[in-house]
């Protein structure tokens, strides 16, 4: 059943930013929490301030960055400011801190390499991440690329602050004199792929740069390189391996430690976080050049080769390392070592600890990240990274969230080494469909890579019950409106879709599933199609990419290919039901710029509306249907918003809807009879997140320029609760907002 959610416990009332645009009103207050489900996410960077206690950083490939707060145990998301125009930056491709300033805070940010996406930018902020200044730049990186994991690429100088270096995917090395306002590329730096900067603080005279820089390379065999004239000429340093280097670290014992690993040549050798065939762990005597091997353990026996990545140490205590494999998929996952005398000999932490993971019940379900019947360190084990100002402290990342421990000197003594599943506050899970039902669970969702499932109280992690397989992507979730306990989902691996009848408690396989394979005829990877169910829960309509829509009335037994079902080479159609009347569908055709409408159960569809854009298959557009009223459709798109709210009425601009990107309905307002409309978009020039309590002729901008979640991914209202909206942002998971009272 439904919780009350108790609001003066979860969030304070927070302050709007008002508008300039008197067309378009701002809500007086609004307050936003995070709805927890746990990490979720690639988490592939850790910076500890170097002079600076219990200041703690970490950066993700797609959900930004976070700051952590000692005292709570909880991240601070740091990006929640970001536009809909800036949704790019998202993806944090390394991250730096000034030594000297503990306010100081660096990310290098993009998410692709690809001719379509934006260019680069650096983000530098003067109060540790409550706000941000832009630095725009001549390239593009890869937060999102293969290769992410390594690092970090961007540094500030030690002894010199002004002074930041950035190394990028595919541009080469950058220089910025003035604090990250404006950068210069490095002209002497052989190699365009740059994986790691280091700077050796103990170069350079007082006040002066530092003059010892050594840069990693991703290009052909690797190799790393040394400048010791503050990087007016670059070396290749002799002795080390040839393979491409990870992470590197100083430690007080005066040696230089650095992972490595070899790519396969598939990806440009980017191999972090795949695609490895060798690696190592080597160190190198910084007086002599001298370098030795140290690597843990290596493939042998039969058993697929791996590298490494994650390296640390502990500057309280000289020889005390960490490092991580990386791509070690078997007899796997990934491995932390921890050694005590500079890499002679190791101790693999699996062996000794215990990974507590009863706060968040999706680990105990999620084969990857963790497997329940064998404590393991987990996958995609990029960085680690001891406190220095606390050898128990150490935290690592993996594909699904953050680890961290706080007895890790009790390793080897014969007490397990404890982890906690420190992702409080970090959010990183892709919301690909989200529904709040009219009865039973408060929110349901569809997650990509770690399933989903529902919440029935919005403070705590889903409960087992609830989840969805968790090792898989789900691509959709809906619930009959007339009867809620009905709800059906679809999901990327066998048998593909599923129904429950009793709210989600309890979930059935459906027996069969339309034609589909997972590759075209063309080799090209394609995800399970969306799964619509009918407002009486007697019928379901469910879309196979590129090709026709099926239907079934006898709960998945048989599936029939729906006539009349537009086709779109580019683009996955969406099934909609009517939440009205049972048995109806809709469907908008983007190619053939209209919308067809099935009265049968999805039998046959036909053309209800048209003269609608065309929309091209990259672009967003979304359709939607008002409940408890009988075809009242809304369809978002880069046109704005239309809508038509009568069955013989034509589909009608939104004035001042110049952008709609996700649409969603709540309860109606007091006195009002018209559900509550939110919608993420542009309205007369300012992109916000908006409500409006009167089918659409005004608007109320309900986000602050603080909390502007990317403007807002998929999102739907509370049907039994005016004003609580739910909100995807981006890949950090959802929010809940609600106007404060």
């Amino acid at each position: 059943m439904r919780n009350i959610i108790r609001w003066a416990c979860l969030a304070a009332a927070i302050a709007m930013v008002p508008l300039a645009d008197a067309a378009a009103e701002t809500a007086s207050n609004y307050s936003w929490r995070t709805v927890p489900w746990g990490g979720g996410g690639y988490v592939d960077g850790f910076v500890y301030h170097p002079k600076v206690k219990d200041l703690l950083y970490a950066r993700t490939d797609v959900g930004g960055a976070n700051r952590y707060d000692f005292a709570t145990r909880q991240w601070v998301p740091l990006l929640d400011g970001l536009s809909h125009a800036d949704l790019d930056m998202i993806g944090v491709f390394s991250l730096a801190l000034d030594p000297n300033d503990a306010n100081k805070v660096y990310l290098a940010c993009g998410l692709y390499l690809g001719q379509w996406g934006p260019n680069a930018v650096v983000l530098r902020s003067d109060d540790q991440g409550t706000s941000w200044a832009k630095t725009e730049l001549p390239f593009k990186l890869g937060g999102n690329a293969d290769g992410r994991g390594a690092g970090e690429r961007l540094q500030v100088d030690p002894n010199q602050g002004s002074i930041v270096f950035l190394g990028s995917n595919q541009n080469g090395l950058w220089k910025s004199p003035d604090g990250a306002k404006s950068f210069a590329k490095v002209g002497s730096f052989p190699s365009s792929n740059i994986t790691l900067v280091l700077f050796d603080p103990n170069s350079g005279a007082k006040g002066a740069p530092s003059q010892t820089i050594y840069v990693g390379s991703g290009e052909a065999n690797g190799g790393l390189y040394v400048s010791r004239d503050g990087g007016a000429t670059f070396d290749l340093v002799h002795g080390a391996p040839a393979q491409t280097p990870q992470h590197a670290v100083i430690g007080p014992d005066g040696f230089l430690y650095v992972t490595f690993a070899a790519g396969d040549g598939k990806s440009k050798n980017e191999i972090n976080p795949a695609n490895v065939v060798n690696g190592g762990v080597w160190k190198m005597d910084l007086k002599t050049g001298k370098w030795e091997q140290i690597t843990p353990m290596r493939p042998g026996g039969g058993a697929p080769a791996f590298g490494y990545s994650g390296i640390d140490v502990d500057p309280t205590h000289p020889g005390t390392i960490v490092t991580s494999t990386i791509d070690h998929w078997w007899p796997g996952p990934d491995e932390i070592f921890l050694s005590r005398d500079g890499g002679n000999h190791w101790l693999p932490l699996t062996s000794v600890s215990y990974h507590d993971k009863s706060r968040f019940p999706w680990l105990e379900r999620d084969v990857q990240v963790t497997n329940a019947a064998k404590d393991q360190m987990g996958s995609w084990v990029s960085d680690v990274k001891i406190n220095p100002f606390n050898p128990d402290e150490m935290i690592y990342g993996t594909g699904g969230g953050v680890w961290m421990t706080r007895n890790l000197t009790a390793a080897g003594s014969g007490q397990r080494v404890k982890f906690d599943f420190a992702d409080d506050n970090l959010e990183e899970t892709a919301i690909i469909a989200m529904v709040s039902p009219p009865g039973g669970a408060t929110l349901l969702a569809a997650m990509g890579d770690v399933g989903g499932g529902g919440w029935d109280d919005l403070t705590k992690s889903p409960a087992a019950a609830t989840l969805f397989p968790t090792n898989e992507s789900h691509r959709s979730v809906d619930v009959a409106w007339l009867k809620p306990g009905v709800i059906v989902r679809s999901a990327d691996n066998k048998p593909y879709g599923y129904y429950s009848e009793d709210g989600g408690l309890h979930w059935t396989a459906f027996p069969s599933a339309p034609p589909y394979t997972a590759q075209d005829s063309r080799g090209n990877w394609r995800t399970i199609g969306p799964i619509a169910v009918s407002a009486g829960g007697t019928s379901m309509v469910w879309s196979i990419p590129h090709d026709p829509a099926y239907f079934s009335f006898d709960k998945g037994r048989s599936w029939t290919a729906s006539v009349g079902w537009p086709q779109d080479p580019d683009a996955t159609l969406i099934p909609i039901a009517d939440k009205a009347v049972n048995g109806v569908f809709y469907v908008h055709d983007r190619a053939g710029g209209q919308i067809l409408v099935s009265a049968d159960g999805g039998k046959t569809f036909t053309s209800m509306i048209k003269g609608i854009p065309p929309v091209a298959g990259w672009q967003g557009a979304e359709l939607a249907v008002a409940p408890g009223r009988l075809r009242d459709l809304w369809l978002a798109g880069p046109f704005g918003l239309l809508h038509s709210g009568e069955a013989s009425a034509p589909l009608a601009g939104v004035k001042d809807v110049e952008e709609a990107w996700h649409i969603g309905f709540g309860k109606a307002a007091p006195g009002q009879t018209y559900p509550a409309v939110f919608l993420s978009g542009k309205i007369k020039g300012v992109s916000g997140i908006w409500r409006s309590d009167d089918e659409g002729k005004s608007w109320v901008r309900i986000n602050d320029d603080v909390h502007r979640f990317g403007d807002g991914g998929i999102l739907t209202g509370d049907p039994t609760e005016y004003g609580i909206v739910y909100v995807a942002r981006g890949s950090g998971g959802i929010v809940v907002g609600r106007p404060a009272k």
